[in-house]
C-alpha cells in the first residue's frame, strides 16, 4: 500500500510542477474523492469548492462514468483519429446537437488549449486573415499562440511567442475601464472601444475575436446584456470570425449547456474542455459551423492529434452528457445559482466589509474582495505575490482550516463547486466562506 510519505518522496524528487518555482511548493498528497469531497492521507476531508480546475462539473468518481471508461477500455483502448469509431461520432454528434444554429461539425483535441490554438488557425485559413482579438482579463491556455492570446501575467514570461494578436479591454462593471455608471453604458461603451480597436487594426487583416463567454479565473466577469449581442453584430460587420471560449463556462458550469445559450447568442466556433467529461480522462474541442468546415471540403486543414478523439475520452463524454440529461444537472446548477449562491453571496456581502462585489451565474461565481467598499481598494495588489499576496493566503488557509477547497485568484475567492453539488453540502460550504470572510474584514480599512 501507498504511504504518504512515498508519495512526497516521489513528487519531490521527480515530478516537474506547472506554473510553479519547484522548490517552494509542498503539493499536498490526495488519497481519495467521491461527489463533491477528496481525502488525504491523513483523513482530513475536504469539500472540493475549486472543483479542482473548475472542471469536475460531474463530481468525483461518478460511477456510471467510471464504468463507461472501464467498459469502453474493455472493448477497443484506442484508435487512431483517421479511421471512424462509434464513441467519437456519437459524442461528436451529441455536442453538435446542444450547440447553437449551424455549429455542427466537433474537431477533437486533448484540452482547451490545444482547443484555442486550432479554432484560431480555423479562423484564420478561412479569412485568410492573420489578427486575433482578445481581452486583457483572459485566459485562453498555455501554448504559444493561445498564452498570446492569454490576457493576464502568465502571458508576459512566454513573450515573444505568436505573432497577430492585439489585446483590448472587455467590459467588467464594477471596475469599469470605459467610467461607466452602469451596465447599459459599460456594454455600450465596451463595444465602441472594440469597433474604435478594429477599425486602427484593419478590418481586412482581423480573422477571429476570441472571448470567454464568461470570463472564468480573471474574475467571472458576465457580459452586461447586449454585450456578445454587440460583438456578434460586429463580427458580421467586418467579416470577422466569433470564437467562444467555453473552455470553463460550458457544460452547465453557468447553468446552460454552453453560455452562449442564456444571450441567444451564435458564435462561428466554440471552444470546450473540461465540463465536457469533468476531466476523467483529457478531452476538448472545438465546435464548427458549417460555413467555416466548407473551408476545408477540399482543403485539407492543416492541424491534427495523435489522440485527437480518442475512443475513451469520447465515451466518457457521451456517458457524461448522457448522465447530464437523465439527472437534470444543468437545471440543477441554474437553480443552485439562482435560489442558494447568489442570494447567500448577496447577504455575505451586507454582512462583511472586506466583500466589494459578487456576480456570477449557475455554480460559477466570484466574490471580489477589498480593504474599503467605497474607495474598491483591492485586498491584495494585481498580481500579487509573496507578503503582498498575505491578505488572500491567510482567506485561503482558513477556509483549508475548516476543511473546505477553494479557488483563489488574486483579490476573489471563487465559488465554483461541482455542478452536483448538493443543497446542504453548498451550505455548508458557505457557511465555511462566511467564517473566512472575517479574516479578510480583519485587513478592511
Amino acid at each position: 500500500m501507498t504511504t504518504e510519505s512515498q508519495v512526497r518522496a516521489d513528487d519531490r524528487a521527480h515530478v516537474f510542477h506547472s506554473w510553479s518555482a519547484q522548490g517552494l511548493i509542498d503539493p499536498l498528497p490526495i488519497e481519495k474523492a467521491l461527489g463533491s469531497h477528496f481525502w488525504d492521507y491523513s483523513g482530513k476531508k475536504y469539500l472540493d469548492f475549486s472543483s479542482q480546475l473548475v472542471n469536475i462539473n460531474i463530481g468525483h468518481q461518478h460511477p456510471r462514468l467510471i464504468a463507461a471508461i472501464q467498459e469502453q477500455a474493455g472493448r477497443l483502448a484506442t484508435i487512431q483519429p483517421a479511421f471512424a469509431n462509434d464513441k467519437r461520432g456519437e459524442a461528436a454528434r451529441m455536442i453538435a446537437e446542444i450547440a447553437p444554429a449551424n455549429l455542427n461539425k466537433v474537431f477533437f483535441t486533448n484540452g482547451g488549449a490545444e482547443a484555442n490554438e486550432n479554432a484560431i488557425r480555423m479562423a484564420r485559413l478561412h479569412t485568410g486573415r492573420h489578427k486575433v482579438l482578445s481581452t486583457y482579463r483572459s485566459y485562453h491556455g498555455s501554448t504559444a499562440t493561445a498564452i498570446t492570446a492569454t490576457g493576464d501575467p502568465r502571458r508576459w514570461p512566454n513573450e515573444p511567442v505568436a505573432v497577430g494578436v492585439v489585446h483590448f479591454w472587455g467590459p467588467y462593471p464594477y471596475r469599469s475601464p470605459f467610467h461607466s455608471a452602469n451596465e447599459q453604458e459599460e456594454s455600450q461603451r465596451a463595444l465602441q472601444h472594440l469597433r474604435d480597436t478594429i477599425v486602427f487594426e484593419g478590418p481586412g487583416t482581423i480573422a477571429a475575436i476570441l472571448l470567454e463567454t464568461v470570463v472564468g479565473t480573471n474574475g467571472i466577469l458576465v457580459p452586461p446584456p447586449g454585450y456578445l449581442a454587440g460583438v456578434r453584430e460586429i463580427c458580421d460587420e467586418f467579416g470577422i470570425v466569433f470564437i467562444a471560449d467555453e473552455v470553463m463556462a460550458g457544460f452547465g458550469r453557468c447553468g446552460e449547456w454552453f453560455a452562449v445559450d442564456r444571450w441567444g447568442v451564435a458564435p462561428d466556433l466554440i471552444t470546450f474542455a473540461k465540463g465536457v467529461n469533468s476531466g476523467y480522462l483529457p478531452l476538448g474541442g472545438v465546435v464548427i459551423s458549417e460555413e467555416i468546415a466548407e473551408t476545408f471540403r477540399e482543403r485539407p486543414f492543416p492541424g491534427g492529434l495523435t489522440y485527437s478523439g480518442h475512443p475513451l475520452a469520447c465515451a466518457s463524454a457521451v456517458a457524461s452528457m448522457q448522465i447530464f440529461k437523465e439527472e437534470g444537472i444543468v437545471e440543477h446548477a441554474r437553480a443552485l445559482g439562482d435560489d442558494i449562491i447568489g442570494p447567500a453571496l448577496a447577504a455575505l456581502q451586507e454582512k462583511h466589509p472586506s466583500v466589494g462585489e459578487v456576480r456570477g451565474l449557475g455554480v460559477f461565481w466570484a466574490i471580489e474582495l477589498v480593504t474599503n467598499q467605497d474607495t474598491k481598494a483591492p485586498l491584495v495588489p494585481f498580481n500579487a505575490a509573496g507578503p503582498a499576496a498575505a491578505p488572500m493566503n491567510a482567506v485561503a488557509a482558513a477556509c483549508k482550516e475548516r476543511g473546505l477547497w477553494p479557488f483563489v485568484h488574486f483579490n476573489r475567492l471563487h465559488v465554483v463547486p461541482p455542478c452536483t453539488i448538493t443543497a446542504d453540502e453548498l451550505r455548508e460550504g458557505l457557511a465555511i466562506i462566511d467564517e473566512a470572510l472575517t479574516v479578510a474584514d480583519g485587513f478592511s480599512a
